[in-house]
């Protein structure tokens, strides 16, 4: 139990590090200081935590992957269309 709470912890901890850059570029449709090669690479790396999360029935890595999915691949597409 202890082990599954810290890793929910310190999977809201680092989701949660998006939500000021998702906000941002959001409200000022400007993402010309991101960078897609990391954006992409890392979208690749969440996902793919995200199938071992599944494969391996981890809550914590299943719930902090998939909230980070959404974050940082919104950011991505943000940065795509915006430029």
């Amino acid at each position: 139990m202890l082990e599954t709470l810290i890793g929910l912890t310190a999977a809201a901890l680092t989701t949660s590090s998006f939500i000021p850059q998702f906000i941002k570029a959001w409200r000022t449709k400007s993402t010309s200081d991101l960078s897609t090669g990391m954006f992409i690479i890392f979208v690749m790396g969440i996902t793919l935590w995200l199938v071992y999360g599944l494969i391996k029935l981890d809550i914590p890595i299943i719930v902090a992957n998939s909230a980070t999915l959404v974050l940082a691949g919104g950011i991505l597409v943000m940065k795509l269309k915006y430029g």
